[in-house]
């Protein structure tokens, strides 16, 4: 009973240094006061105006979600054939692959990013939003493949030989019989790899150039020069809607299986 205590204690503890720095923000958006400080002074709804009010934010809000889409259609296209041959088939060099795949968690973004700036943008000469929308979808690719590959080994493999078996090709027992049969995980990679790309600050941070930004990085520049609660309202609103997003997918598809 005493150790039972001791763990409740101990989980609120990290609970609340999991979710303290999110609550100050939120309670910090209310403040009526001019200046971003915790506790907050007043309450007042002005910063949430002004967040959904600043041009900037709204235009740097559609390019994230454009290349948010774009870059993680791109990650499912190539990363569900990728994890369906790393997960069926052997081949030399496999143990090296799957590590490839757990890069992203493993390297820091910073070293990411400006490894990315140096073969896209200076080798490479693409456009800025180009650039941005292939160095996501190079990050997301990872993700893509081990979210869709754990997916793919909880299927058995029976399933698709009978289909084979039956007189189906392979490349139409895929369509018709693997894919069907992995849409929780494909659409859980879809979730992560967009909500991954739209928060992205440190290959984002490399990426960008002149008049093309990502929200979070407009959010930063922002922040150099207005140190107001407008930033702690838009962060709010983000948090809210990723959360929402999150729990909605995690009710009707049971995400937590596949991440």
């Amino acid at each position: 009973m005493k150790n039972s205590k001791l763990l409740i204690l101990f989980v609120g503890v990290v609970f609340f240094f999991l979710i303290g720095p999110f609550l100050m923000i939120f309670l910090t958006s209310f403040s009526a006061d001019v200046a971003m400080r915790f506790p907050p002074r007043g309450f007042s709804m002005m910063w949430y105006e002004r967040a959904l009010s600043v041009r900037m934010f709204r235009i740097t809000f559609w390019i994230s979600l454009q290349v948010s889409l774009w870059a993680t259609l791109t990650a499912l296209v190539l990363g569900v054939p990728a994890a369906y041959a790393n997960v069926r088939y052997r081949y030399p060099g496999k143990g090296l692959v799957e590590l490839l795949f757990s890069s992203p968690a493993i390297v820091p973004g910073l070293i990411i990013g400006f490894s990315l700036l140096r073969y896209f943008v200076f080798m490479g000469n693409l456009p800025v939003i180009f650039g941005l929308y292939v160095g996501h979808a190079a990050i997301l690719l990872p993700y893509t493949v081990r979210v869709v590959s754990a997916s793919l080994r909880n299927l058995n493999v029976d399933i698709e030989e009978a289909a084979v078996s039956l007189g189906s090709s392979p490349v139409h027992a895929f369509f018709s019989v693997v894919l069907p049969n992995i849409r929780g995980g494909i659409a859980a990679a879809f979730i992560l790899s967009f909500i991954t790309s739209f928060n992205d600050v440190p290959v984002s941070m490399f990426l960008t150039g002149p008049g093309v930004a990502t929200l979070p990085i407009q959010m930063l520049m922002f922040m150099e020069f207005y140190y107001d609660p407008t930033i702690a309202a838009l962060s709010s609103i983000i948090i809210v809607i990723t959360v929402l997003i999150v729990q909605g997918a995690e009710k009707l598809l049971g995400i937590s299986k596949y991440i």
